[in-house]
């Protein structure tokens, strides 16, 4: 059984043409599994729905105390991409099981969203994976702490 946490972040994030910005929604994470053919294996803990800049030091550790406690071996967090690093980073005391964290670049409502590729590819990556803190974003796996994003870019890349 794989914990699939749910954090918010841009791949839930829903835009409002009333006041044209987005905001983070409910999670699309059953729709984005079920369109990944995949249907079950899993449960789901929507822990939080927050943009990872408004992501705290209080709220990593509630991330790190749901983990930690979780009977599942394999952990899927989506995240937002602006802090997931630092959220990685504060959960590699967790050294008895395999993280990985996920998220997206553009919101999974959107048409051209990379959030079921990412998705897909953490669901394989988190059960190939040895334990672990990863992030793994658009086909590629960082180990937690030697990872950022290259804001300019809008990629994820080796430190």
């Amino acid at each position: 059984m794989i914990e699939i946490v749910t954090t918010g972040g841009t791949i839930d994030k829903v835009y409002f043409d009333a006041n044209s910005e987005f905001e983070v929604g409910d999670s699309l994470l059953p729709e984005l599994l079920s369109e990944s053919n995949i249907h079950d294996g899993y449960q789901i803990t929507g822990l939080m729905r927050k943009d990872s800049l408004e992501i705290s030091e209080d709220d990593r550790e509630r991330i790190r105390q749901t983990v930690a406690s979780s009977e599942c071996d394999q952990i899927l967090i989506t995240h937002g991409t602006d802090t997931m690093a630092e959220t990685a980073q504060a959960l590699t005391t967790i050294t008895d099981k395999t993280i990985v964290l996920l998220g997206a670049m553009q919101p999974a409502r959107m048409r051209r969203s990379d959030a079921v590729f990412n998705l897909g590819f953490a669901w394989a990556a988190v059960q190939i994976l040895p334990a672990g803190v990863y992030i793994a974003m658009n086909g590629e796996v960082f180990a937690a702490g030697a990872v950022r994003k290259n804001l300019k870019a809008q990629r994820f890349e080796r430190i």
